[in-house]
């Protein structure tokens, strides 16, 4: 492990326990929907009964936002090679 990989590990080490201060089941527990998604649904995106990740899938593809390359969210976000 690099010491820049150490101190991603201990940044995201202190992020996380921040987050574990607050009680996130209060205010995100599954039963409580979130007031901006509360009218969000999938209605409509695919024909009733087909796939929504195809559907999805096709309309990256005609927007040409789908990328026929395999990588990893790291690549996405660091580079190729990183």
């Amino acid at each position: 492990m690099t010491a820049r990989d150490e101190t991603t590990a201990d940044v995201l080490q202190s992020v996380w326990a921040v987050a574990h201060d607050h009680d996130l089941d209060e205010d995100c527990s599954p039963t409580k929907s979130c007031r901006n998604m509360k009218g969000v649904t999938f209605d409509g995106y695919a024909e009733p009964g087909s796939d929504i990740g195809a559907a999805w899938r096709a309309k990256l593809a005609r927007e040409g936002k789908l990328s026929a390359s395999e990588g990893s969210v790291r690549d996405l976000v660091l580079g190729q090679g990183s």
